[in-house]
């Protein structure tokens, strides 16, 4: 509802920043870091979705040679080819905790995956976070990002006197950015119709197997359409952090450092 022009006809995944989509942007970020293997838990817009991958056209993001009228055309690159996508209907009203718990038996055999909300973008080292994970025993770890607002936190007396003014976002108050790594064994701490971060996380604090990840990099939410217009600028002015497949283009004949 907060991205007014786009709610009526699409789902947020598939609000486009530049020529694609935010959802391909956060699954091209995970591809670079080897996790091609996709589940989709679909609910608001499903059909959207589906056919936007049924209809994927490589062109738009990827150079290719143009000849003979059209009727042949060489891709130079390709950017889904080695993507394997699960389309897993879990409900049009379901929550975050429910999604996942309808998508389990799509696992496999996996005993680690990751889990995003699908609405954010950043430029986080994903093999140092999950590096980082793996040396804790915890049965789930997510990102931690400083507060991205300008508004101000208040000091008072108790008889109102203000005693200072604090941006939030340089205080020590830090957000829940998603990039979730979950064990297998986070579902022995789940129920029915439970939001992930409420009593499934509960339990897992009583029982220290929480981890927060704190990152001060590149994160970005789009949660209005103030946020989209954002991430549009940021994609409009070149090199935008999050994609970090890019690191190794060539500048000036020479191999770019990462």
């Amino acid at each position: 509802m907060r991205i007014r022009d786009y709610s009526d006809r699409l789902p947020k995944p598939l609000v486009d920043i530049g020529q694609r989509p935010i959802l391909w942007h956060l699954m091209k970020y995970y591809s670079h870091f080897g996790h091609n293997e996709f589940i989709l838990c679909l609910g608001y817009g499903a059909h959207k979705i589906k056919e936007f991958f049924l209809r994927y056209d490589e062109w738009a993001s990827n150079d290719f040679v143009f000849s003979k009228g059209g009727r042949d055309v060489e891709m130079l690159s390709t950017d889904i080819d080695d993507w394997q996508i699960t389309f897993v209907d879990t409900g049009h009203e379901s929550n975050v905790g429910e999604r996942l718990r309808r998508m389990q038996r799509h696992l496999g055999d996996d005993e680690l995956f990751l889990a995003n909300y699908a609405d954010g973008l950043s430029d986080l080292p994903l093999d140092r976070y999950i590096d980082e994970f793996l040396t804790h025993d915890k049965t789930a770890a997510f990102l931690t990002v400083p507060v991205p607002h300008t508004y101000h936190i208040v000091h008072t007396e108790a008889d109102g006197e203000v005693t200072g003014l604090e941006p939030v976002a340089r205080s020590a108050l830090r957000i829940n950015a998603g990039f979730f790594v979950l064990r297998r064994t986070i579902f022995d701490y789940m129920r029915p119709g439970e939001e992930l971060v409420r009593e499934p996380f509960e339990r897992l604090i009583a029982e220290h197997r929480l981890l927060a990840y704190p990152y001060d990099g590149f994160w970005r939410a789009m949660d209005t359409f103030k946020d989209k217009l954002e991430l549009d600028r940021i994609m409009a002015a070149g090199h935008p952090p999050w994609e970090v497949w890019r690191d190794d283009r060539l500048v000036d004949g020479q191999l770019a450092a990462p």
